[in-house]
């Protein structure tokens, strides 16, 4: 299991390394009020403390993806491996860092506020549509997956609307309430849950010398389905996911000093990396030899979850690490359909100190995902994957824009940014849920627009650094 340990270890040095070269290039001011002091309302702006936004954090973006898609991508083989921890480093958690720390400058803004003030006005209006369109699709994703596998969990003695319904409750009064009344009590708690069932897991294959596969560039699919760009779509959460750029405004509004933001923005993302790295290896390891793809088709990846924490944990270590599973989407859900209030509350200018105002922005929100409920799980999960690659590109290219605008070296940004773009526009071009285009003339269709979204990018720094009163951050001290 050489791969698997160098992957990990890799991970954890690449916070301490390229996470500290990331901050020391955005450039933390440590006296510099962040919104939860200056905006502080009770509600949505409140200061916490670093290690419980670092668990909420990593609840929030967790999610069932660093579990079901890394189960999923293990289909692939070792170079599932290489995607995640690639895609960790110098994608995913550059990502979660520039969006979160930009947010903390600009007043704990939304990605859509950011992508109409750097990249132009008109992209706050197309980002807002598909942002708000994307948390739809996680919430509802996140029912769907979380009460399937307490269903099975507790054989069936509950009904699946039963449980659809109380998650469904519990969602509404964690995106109505303010964030430190369920939020900011019980995550930390959930968090240590699930950093424990991770650990559980991987140390029990450690333990037991589990046969993971080493390193080959091998596509070992068995439906032989492209490596680029459908890899990327199924591992998301544990490479990089455009959801956390929904997410991390939620701390940007808590943080009480930017010094803080590595820990809690690149920090959780490259603890998502090492869930990820275990989960595939698991996959890979008790499953080497056998058909996994029977296993994934005829129970899904859930089925997957059940039979690695049984096998490696017994009958109660099993049941614990399936409720930190459970957990991943449930806290990832809420906070998706909060992120959705907040976002169209910015977003038509409706000031969220009363619960009213929250209830009839909250509400449609919750029937509509209600009736998404009722629509496959593979299709949800391909339009989530797609929708997911397209904004963490929108929001790599406002982190490229933010420091390229201070000639600062926007390429960590822009080059991730730029693969991204290439990964959706390739899976639209090519996927049947897209244009259904053979994948060579998917390539070049996606190669052209690249280049083309990659000039109208280089125009647009142009004339940002032509602004003479071009506001970068905005003033913290007009707020209080």
């Amino acid at each position: 299991m050489i791969t698997f340990l160098v992957s990990i270890a890799l991970l954890i040095i690449a916070y301490f390394t390229y996470g500290k070269f990331i901050e020391k290039m955005f450039g933390v001011k440590e006296s510099r009020p962040t919104p939860a002091y200056s905006m502080k309302d009770g509600v949505d702006y409140i200061p916490m403390g670093t290690n419980r936004n670092s668990l909420i954090q990593l609840l929030n973006i967790a999610g069932v993806g660093p579990i079901f898609g890394p189960i999923m991508g293990a289909l692939y083989g070792p170079v599932a491996f290489i995607w995640i921890v690639v895609g960790c480093i110098f994608a995913g958690a550059v990502h979660d860092y520039l969006t979160g720390m930009i947010s903390i400058r600009n007043k704990g803004a939304h990605l859509p506020q950011l992508a109409g003030k750097f990249l132009g006005k008109s992209m706050k209006h197309i980002v807002n549509a598909i942002a708000v369109l994307l948390l739809l699709l996680v919430g509802t994703v996140f029912v769907t997956a979380p009460a399937g596998l307490l269903f099975n969990l507790m054989d069936g003695l509950v009904t699946l609307g039963i449980i659809t319904a109380v998650i469904f409750a519990y969602y509404i009064l964690a995106t109505m309430l303010p964030v430190d009344k369920i939020i900011g009590k019980v995550y930390p708690i959930l968090g240590a849950l699930l950093v424990i069932s991770a650990i559980g897991i991987g140390g029990m294959l450690i333990f037991t010398g589990a046969p993971i596969p080493e390193l080959t560039l091998e596509n070992m699919h068995p439906a032989g389905t492209a490596v680029f760009p459908i890899l990327m779509i199924t591992i998301a959460c544990g490479a990089i996911s455009g959801f956390h750029a929904t997410q991390s405004p939620i701390i940007s509004r808590t943080l009480q000093n930017e010094q803080n933001g590595r820990k809690v923005f690149y920090g959780m993302m490259i603890v998502e990396g090492i869930i990820a790295m275990i989960w595939a290896a698991a996959a890979m390891s008790l499953f080497y030899g056998t058909d996994l793809a029977a296993l994934i088709d005829s129970g899904g990846a859930g089925l997957v979850v059940s039979e690695v924490a049984f096998t490696l944990l017994g009958a109660i270590g099993g049941t614990l690490a399936v409720l930190g599973v459970i957990v991943l989407p449930i806290t990832s859900g809420d906070t998706a359909f909060r992120s959705a209030r907040m976002i169209i509350a910015d977003y038509i200018k409706v000031p969220q100190l009363k619960i009213t105002s929250r209830l009839w922005i909250a509400l449609p929100l919750f029937v509509i995902s209600f009736i998404l409920t009722t629509m496959d799980f593979t299709l949800l999960w391909r339009y989530f994957g797609v929708t997911n690659a397209a904004i963490s590109a929108i929001a790599l290219f406002v982190g490229a824009m933010y420091l390229a605008i201070q000639f600062k070296f926007h390429w960590v940004a822009t080059i991730p940014a730029t693969f991204m773009t290439m990964v959706s526009l390739t899976f639209i071009f090519n996927a049947p849920i897209g244009f259904g285009l053979p994948m060579g003339t998917s390539y070049v269709a996606a190669t052209i627009g690249t280049i083309i979204i990659l000039a109208l990018f280089a125009y647009k720094i142009k004339l940002n650094r032509a602004e003479v009163n071009f506001e970068l951050d905005e003033d913290e001290s007009k707020a209080a």
